[in-house]
């Protein structure tokens, strides 16, 4: 569960009264997330989802976030599309705290997704970067091999504290990434955090893509190897073939990768698990307890940067030579 802003209905009407939305109806919390405060909302007009943004978000990357929104969902790729107050700006203040309204998807996620619906997350991925590709803002990515050492740092004096000799694999890990971090791979838009409880499905058929509350300008396979890594584990930790074979054949199907951003896989996909590890750990050492937010578990992440610290084909993920360009 979500630490959430508290809200009024009296203050959410008042909010409400400058968008053409009509009358508020009903509203209520959504649990899942921790980055911000979400609400699903009823309207005489339509059902939205409203987001105060909290102190962890920058108020001025939200032009950034929301311009990418309305510019993919422009170019086809079915998001949340921000609604327009009567001035024509899409961000308001409420409860003290930045808020927009954008329009709500059906479908939900999936607890448990099948090798068809990683095929439909990766053909959506590359649908989403073609879509991005001449979106004119810029965000860099905070949560890149740049941003990891500083985050290290301030949870490596008690890492060991979650698992003995964690500072040191992970310092190990890291020196490395630092060391082979590729520079020449294709850049543009990346979501950054597609995990399965951001996309929305109606039965096999994916229904949108939601929480663009990471997107950055970075490199594109490296939002395939997040990817890889949310979707193609098992609960064992086991890496499932068949899914990273059924996503990455989706992904390629629609843009293919290049040899070069194929060949750097393992190290993009041992960096994301670094990344989640990271933040998951920092959090883990920082979070109060009794606090509304549900700790992620640090070591599911560690796992995963063991089993990508061994392969070395991308093969070893199911990239068939056919998704491949010279």
């Amino acid at each position: 569960m979500a630490v959430y802003t508290d809200i009024s209905e009296t203050d959410l009407a008042a909010f409400l009264r400058d968008y053409n939305v009509g009358e508020l109806l009903s509203y209520k919390g959504i649990a899942e997330g921790v980055e911000n405060s979400n609400f699903l909302l009823h309207a005489s007009s339509a059902a939205y989802i409203l987001t105060l943004y909290e102190k962890r978000v920058n108020p001025d990357d939200l032009p950034f976030f929301l311009g990418l929104m309305q510019h993919l969902s422009d170019r086809g790729i079915s998001c949340p599309l921000p609604v327009r107050r009567k001035d024509g700006t899409t961000i308001g203040q409420l409860a003290g705290r930045p808020a927009a309204l954008v329009t709500f998807l059906e479908g939900m996620w999936m607890r448990r997704p099948t090798v068809e619906h990683c095929r439909e997350v990766g053909a959506a991925l590359a649908a989403m970067h073609l879509a991005g590709s001449d979106f004119s803002l810029r965000r860099a990515n905070a949560l890149s091999v740049s941003g990891w050492r500083p985050l290290w740092e301030r949870a490596k004096p008690r890492a060991d504290e979650v698992a003995p000799g964690l500072a040191e694999e992970t310092e190990a890990d890291l020196a490395f990434l630092e060391a082979n971090w590729p520079a020449d791979l294709p850049v543009g838009v990346i979501h950054a955090d597609l995990f399965p409880d951001n996309v929305f499905f109606l039965g096999k058929r994916l229904s949108g893509l939601i929480d663009f509350y990471f997107a950055c300008t970075d490199l594109l396979a490296y939002d395939v190897a997040i990817c890889l890594n949310a979707w193609c584990f098992e609960k064992d930790n086991s890496f499932n073939l068949t899914k990273g074979r059924a996503l990455l054949g989706g992904y390629t199907a629609v843009r293919p990768l290049s040899d070069r951003e194929a060949g750097m896989l393992p190290v993009l996909a041992r960096g994301s698990a670094l990344r989640f590890m990271l933040t998951r750990l920092y959090d883990w050492l920082n979070t109060p307890q009794g606090s509304l937010v549900v700790k992620k578990d640090p070591l599911e992440y560690l796992r995963r940067m063991r089993f990508h610290r061994q392969v070395r084909s991308p093969a070893e993920y199911g990239l068939a030579p056919q998704g491949v360009t010279a």
